[in-house]
């Protein structure tokens, strides 16, 4: 027989021999724990087996010493005492434990982030070769004393082969001195910029999808809004300065022309107001035949001595020498053409005035921007920097 079996076998006997009176044990304080007789109850429901664990499981007197048998079925239930005391009430017998709180599911716990991988610091690869197409000059013309020295041409627009495009340049910047050979040419980044120049005025470049006949799309253009002689502001109004239905009229910024160009009406403006103001300072060639290079022909006489004095010194950022001469005096001409001459449909700021400029190409945001700068100085500065 289990012990299920016995405890039951108990019960009925405690009930039976025990009626109407109490019954007593020994307590192990010397007291006494008396119990009133049972009464009729329904039976608990069968608990989980907790065999072993003193804490949860109530035990009553030993009757018998009977050795217990092997047990083979489910865990006994606990045994029935007649009106227990509330499980607030401490047992004499027996401190009842604090009840077990029930289990709730525990959190899934949060995974460790991912280690970052160690950083292995190797030598930067070198960039990949550059495949450009390059063309072939076959001829060329230049009219200034370093024209020896000059052998080729870089193109820089937005052509479908300039170096700019098939570079994927989007920032460049240079300077062109007006003393010397020397000069500034920066690919990508604005540390040259705010190295040499850090207060550029920047201007949007003017883009036209629509395919004209006389529209540069791949030149950078600008705005132009006046032009001045001195204070004097030019009276040109603003639909000469702006390109019309067919594109002529654009103002393309090009390092590759050597002068500047403008459309007849602002040029003859600018002839006008020029004339009067050198009045009492140069002389006027007076050759209406004589047109420099097919498009200047605002031209003057400077003697010889004047040009190399003190007070022609200023002359050549001007008046550059042509290399014709008439009788003792040189023939110098203004910088600036008439594109009617040539003939070209459109105003052209050329190397000759972007001297001593630091000019940024900024593609991105679809802007170039100016700024004076001593472009002998800003070629010092980053050779300079080149070689800490």
């Amino acid at each position: 027989m289990d012990d299920t079996n016995n405890s039951d076998s108990d019960n009925i006997r405690c009930g039976e021999e025990d009626k109407a009176r109490n019954f007593t044990s020994p307590s192990p304080k010397g007291g006494v724990f008396t119990a009133a007789a049972p009464t009729q109850q329904a039976p608990l429901p069968p608990q989980p087996s907790s065999r072993g664990s003193s804490a949860t499981r109530p035990r009553r007197p030993t009757r018998s010493t009977r050795s217990p048998l092997p047990r083979t079925g489910p865990s006994p239930a606990p045994p029935l005492l007649a009106n227990p005391r509330p499980a607030t009430s401490p047992s004499p017998l027996r401190a009842t434990p604090p009840p077990t709180p029930a289990a709730s599911p525990s959190p899934t716990p949060t995974p460790p982030p991912p280690r970052a991988p160690r950083r292995r610091f190797l030598p930067p690869r070198p960039p990949p070769p550059l495949r450009t197409v390059f063309g072939c000059i076959f001829s060329s013309y230049d009219s200034s004393a370093a024209a020896a020295a000059t052998h080729g041409l870089l193109g820089m627009n937005r052509g479908a082969l300039s170096f700019v495009t098939q570079s994927a340049t989007r920032r460049f910047s240079y300077c062109i001195s007006d003393r010397d050979d020397s000069g500034v040419l920066l690919l990508g980044g604005d540390a040259g910029s705010a190295l040499f120049a850090p207060r550029l005025n920047y201007t949007p470049l003017i883009e036209i999808s629509l395919p004209l006949p006389y529209f540069d799309r791949v030149a950078y253009s600008v705005q132009l809004e006046g032009i001045r002689v001195g204070a004097a502001l030019l009276p040109i109004p603003k639909s000469v300065l702006a390109p019309d239905h067919t594109g002529a009229g654009q103002t393309m910024v090009d390092s590759g022309t050597q002068f500047t160009f403008l459309l007849g009406d602002a040029y003859d403006a600018l002839k006008v107001e020029f004339l009067r103001q050198t009045r009492a300072l140069l002389t006027p060639l007076n050759e209406p035949d004589f047109v420099f290079q097919g498009a200047f022909d605002l031209c003057f006489r400077i003697p010889a001595a004047a040009a190399g004095a003190g007070a022609g010194a200023p002359l050549p950022s001007l008046l550059p020498e042509v290399g014709v001469r008439r009788g003792g005096d040189g023939v110098w001409c203004a910088t600036f053409g008439n594109s009617d001459l040539v003939p070209m449909s459109a105003y052209v700021i050329g190397h000759h005035h972007q001297q001593n400029l630091w000019v940024e190409y900024d593609l991105d945001n679809r802007r170039v921007g100016f700024a004076p700068v001593r472009c002998d100085l800003a070629a010092q500065r980053l050779t300079e920097a080149l070689s800490l």
